[in-house]
């Protein structure tokens, strides 16, 4: 087992990879390092959170529309005031980074993912406005892509900063002098946030859409 600071970092910028591939890197550096908080955090972006109490905040209430489905025309702009918009028209997703690469991948830009209203929201809003059709949230492709390019951009950031600490090159283990060097990096929290902050700056590529075949056919492996 091995890992570099120097090759993750090239692979955060390469559009021709994918996040889905470069997090397993990421969590074995991490674990190398013995940055405990950092590799959990990667584990848990990576695979999904339990509930949004643990998620971070560029995973809550990301804005969407508010759609119905009608009999005749199937989904349609809900009848909903600014107000129910305000109150409803947000989701939470709380998935695997894995889970929303798909989605995203899968997605031409300019579409979206369609997500049911939480059930209990769902009959409050139908009561509301005299409506019993099923509701739900269009979420666009760039609030998917935001997302996951904030979590690369957390890892571009972490791997910049071991690497100004003179982390670099490829290592099949690091000595305790080394990670004692690091050891104050293992804060994934301050990571994602500057990430949030500075994310149109970083360089961080947009995600890809996959083409006609591998959307028909899946990734070759």
């Amino acid at each position: 087992m091995s890992a570099s600071a120097n090759h993750l970092d090239e692979r955060t910028r390469d559009s021709g990879e994918l996040l889905e591939d470069i997090m397993p890197s990421a969590i074995t550096l991490a674990m190398m390092l013995r940055h405990k908080k950092m590799a959990a955090w990667l584990r848990s972006e990576f695979d999904g959170y339990q509930d949004r109490d643990a998620a971070p905040s560029f995973r809550l209430d990301l804005p969407g529309h508010i759609v119905a489905k009608s009999p005749q025309y199937g989904w349609i702009p809900a009848p909903v005031t600014d107000q129910h918009k305000l109150e409803f028209g947000h989701i939470d997703l709380i998935e695997g980074t894995k889970v929303l690469e798909k989605i995203c991948v899968n997605s031409k830009k300019g579409d979206g993912n369609r997500l049911l209203l939480d059930t209990d929201d769902m009959a409050v809003l139908q009561k509301q406005i005299n409506l019993s059709a099923e509701l739900a949230i269009n979420l666009s492709r760039d609030v998917y892509s935001r997302l996951l390019k904030t979590v690369r951009g957390a890892v571009y950031l972490w791997v910049q900063a071991l690497m100004e600490k003179g982390l670099e090159g490829e290592h099949n283990h690091y000595s305790p002098e080394e990670r004692a060097l690091v050891a104050e990096l293992d804060t994934p929290e301050h990571f994602w946030r500057k990430a949030m902050d500075e994310i149109d700056s970083l360089p961080m590529p947009d995600v890809r859409s996959a083409g006609f075949f591998e959307r028909m056919f899946g990734r070759a492996s």
